[in-house]
């Protein structure tokens, strides 16, 4: 049997599932559905395949949200690829697809399992029978698509219809673009379509060559970019100017849609792309009266509503089939049936120059996080959290000087060309100018608040002198 690679595709903004959801922490790196994030959902759900470690794709932004998810699974092994920029899912799968060759045992042709981060599936049992069902027709060539049984006449989705019958697949007659109501309820009626899942099977091989053969472009591109990989702690690099100069495109259309060689394996799995607040509501358990509460939430005569509750009390009384999310710093509520609306909402935060649709006020870091809890004209203050054995970069600022007051753990500190212990309860300061940084020796978590105070307190005004993280 051929070795199984999965491949997770990782990127993507997230931005119909606003306020949650941001530019810099997307809905794959959440906790939407469980304890676990949905990439790490998506990594779990392989333990019944025997397959190697997944391989991720994702942009620089996310990386070491990437990383440190897979650390806490124990599968993290310099198997995160990182795309400089944005360009579909063709040249993504095709770096993975060169990555995985260039790195398999010799005469290995690798079967390349493609899934987004961002899917929820709640019959583990039912995903892996069909990729079991899926790997002979992908190791005799063929390349496999995944068709998820209708469960209704859905317009949000893309559909493939299915043609002859080849042992336990079908040959794809066609993909068809998202269709209106009534071609939905004809669709559903027909029994002959099923809704397109983006999850993929196929040999490593036989996707470039069919790639090569109907978008030498791309191939061409990704092959430069692959030809000189720069490794970076957990991280595969890829040239940025070679990658930066290829084309966008999808699979579906760049091959999918082309080769000769597609096959469909149905998929019964209670599957969802949680592509909106209500597809949310719609997968997860409610109470009685159909409400699903997250968060501290109470209710009077309400029925039917989503509540997101993440850092104050929600109430409720006499409403109906709302969405309601609250963060340390936005609340939306909206009508479930105008939620595919949302994303005006984050298209006109970016408008007026806004920063509530990229970041969070609660930002994590390689090293811990921190909590922009006040700010000011001239001062900003941070809860910061360095984890144990974690560093901040030794840096320098122009314009602003810093407060630091240990609430819990030891810090270890660098100021200027002295170090020291600063303790609970315990202060100091960092002048303007002055060379610093911020160390975590402890075995326990590093709690303080940090009063920054100046002239601008910017995040381009941090220089980097050294950095265990590569930001330099």
């Amino acid at each position: 049997m051929s070795c199984l690679i999965p491949v997770i595709m990782a990127g993507g903004s997230g931005s119909r599932l606003w306020p949650l959801s941001r530019e810099l922490y997307p809905k794959q790196f959440l906790q939407l559905d469980g304890e676990a994030t949905m990439l790490q959902a998506t990594v779990n759900r392989l333990q019944q395949l025997a397959c190697a470690a997944p391989l991720v794709i994702c942009n620089e932004d996310h990386r070491f949200l990437v990383a440190e998810q897979l650390r806490h699974l124990g599968k993290l092994a310099h198997n995160i690829i990182l795309e400089p920029a944005g360009r579909n899912t063709a040249p993504a799968i095709a770096l993975a697809a060169m990555t995985a060759l260039q790195t398999a045992a010799a005469g290995e042709d690798p079967l390349l399992l493609v899934l987004a981060a961002d899917h929820v599936i709640r019959d583990e049992a039912a995903f892996t029978a069909s990729v079991q069902a899926a790997m002979p027709h992908a190791e005799a060539g063929k390349l496999v698509t995944f068709g998820i049984v209708p469960t209704q006449p859905e317009t949000g989705y893309g559909y493939i219809r299915r043609g002859a019958e080849q042992q336990g697949a079908f040959a794809v007659a066609q993909f068809v673009e998202k269709p209106d109501a009534v071609t939905a309820e004809r669709y559903l009626a027909s029994g002959e379509y099923y809704w397109n899942s983006g999850m993929f099977l196929f040999r490593a091989s036989r996707f470039l060559a069919e790639l090569q053969a109907f978008r030498p472009d791309i191939h061409a591109a990704c092959s430069l970019a692959v030809g000189t990989i720069n490794p970076d702690l957990d991280f595969v690099r890829v040239d940025k100017t070679a990658f930066l100069a290829c084309p966008s495109d999808s699979i579906d259309y760049a091959v999918m849609e082309k080769t000769a060689d597609a096959v469909v394996v149905p998929m019964d799995a209670g599957w969802s792309d949680v592509g909106s607040w209500s597809s949310l509501w719609e997968i997860s358990t409610k109470d009685d009266a159909g409400n699903v509460f997250r968060g501290d939430v109470l209710q009077h005569a309400s029925q039917n509503n989503y509540v997101f509750a993440e850092s104050s009390l929600v109430s409720l009384v006499g409403v109906d089939n709302l969405v309601v999310v609250q963060t340390k710093d936005a609340v939306l509520v909206v009508d479930q049936r105008k939620v595919q609306d949302v994303k005006k909402i984050v298209e006109g935060l970016k408008a007026a120059g806004r920063s509530e649709h990229q970041v969070h006020r609660e930002v994590y870091r390689p090293w811990g996080k921190y909590d922009a809890i006040d700010h000011g004209g001239r001062y900003q203050v941070k809860r910061i959290s360095v984890k144990p054995g974690e560093t901040l970069s030794l840096q320098m600022h122009h314009h602003r000087a810093e407060h630091w007051i240990v609430v819990s753990g030891t810090a270890k500190v660098t100021n200027g060309d002295r170090t020291f212990l600063v303790t609970e309860n315990e202060s100091t300061f960092i002048p303007v100018g002055a060379v610093h940084a911020l160390e975590n020796p402890g075995k326990v978590m590093l709690e303080l608040i940090e009063v920054q105070s100046g002239s601008y307190l910017g995040d381009d005004d941090i220089v980097r002198l050294q950095d265990r993280y590569g930001r330099i």
